[in-house]
């Protein structure tokens, strides 16, 4: 078990929520993914849910999903999220998937029903969407965008030299960061958002130069992680971050423009999630540590 996982103490909160997610039969991958600030995000009113299936049809070496053949799309699944919502009484929703590259659109038009039916059901929610790169279609962007989505964030997920190695051979750096330049095309004041994982073998330079592309196609948002191997199979672990090194990183990415940065070993795209869109909303510094 990695250093850095953390023990949860059950709350009755926590069994609540839970409760709600089991009963509805929809995912989160605040659990599925054993995320350490599970307790805190529930307890603050955000939570970070995976539509489409659990099983991705790409196979990023540093991934825990299961890759393969998907099950057909659950009609029903919008108004299960929306509800689960509701019930949970969230502030701030992030939606996730899998890659559907089985689908004509990637699955963005199943998203986009997820955002709609979310805003139908709790009009004072707002709304994040983490979405694939659709193999960077521009209408599938678009409908996501148009959907009603308060955040569209997009990975890049690792350096330039590194992408190769580290992500789906039909995924690219390029790619990502022309999904992130159509959301903003799209919707000039959207907020949007990406993270980096540490830990492959980059190199600080190397940081820096994808925290420049980043702010070049007007992301707001940047969320910097320590990789963490999940199983043998999966790309090790070259390096491990300290401390002191996220907040150099932290300090450079703000040097750069970011309206919000966060850069801790344990966080997740979807950690602080509301704390984010206020500052990159209101152009103030935000950030720090868990």
């Amino acid at each position: 078990m990695s250093k850095l996982a953390l023990r949860v103490k059950i709350t009755p909160e926590f069994e609540r929520v839970s409760r709600i997610v089991s009963t509805l039969g929809v995912h989160t991958v605040c659990e599925q993914a054993l995320c350490p600030n599970i307790m805190e995000c529930w307890g603050s009113g955000t939570a970070t849910f995976m539509v489409m299936g659990d099983v991705c049809t790409r196979g990023c070496r540093f991934c825990y999903v299961k890759s393969g053949k998907p099950d057909p799309l659950d009609p029903s699944e919008p108004l299960k999220v929306a509800l689960a919502v509701k019930r949970m009484r969230l502030r701030y929703v992030t939606i996730t998937s899998v890659d559907r590259d089985d689908l004509p659109d990637g699955g963005a038009s199943h998203i986009a029903r997820v955002v709609r039916e979310i805003k139908r059901l709790n009009p004072g929610t707002l709304v994040e969407a983490l979405i694939p790169d659709f193999q960077g279609d521009e209408n599938a962007v678009r409908r996501v965008v148009d959907s009603g989505v308060d955040v569209l964030a997009h990975n890049i997920e690792t350096v330039r030299r590194l992408t190769r190695l580290v992500r789906d051979r039909r995924a690219g750096y390029d790619q990502s960061l022309r999904v992130l330049s159509l959301a903003k095309e799209a919707k000039p004041g959207l907020v949007t958002k990406s993270s980096i994982l540490l830990g492959f073998g980059e190199t600080f330079d190397e940081v820096v130069e994808a925290m420049r592309d980043l702010r070049r196609v007007g992301v707001d948002i940047l969320v910097l992680s320590q990789y963490l191997r999940p199983s043998p199979k999966h790309l090790p672990v070259k390096k491990m971050y300290t401390l002191e090194e996220f907040r150099e990183l932290e300090e450079k990415a703000y040097s750069l423009g970011f309206s919000y940065v966060l850069a801790h070993p344990l966080a997740r795209t979807s950690y602080k999630a509301w704390e984010a869109y206020m500052a990159a909303l209101g152009g103030s510094r935000g950030g720090g540590a868990p």
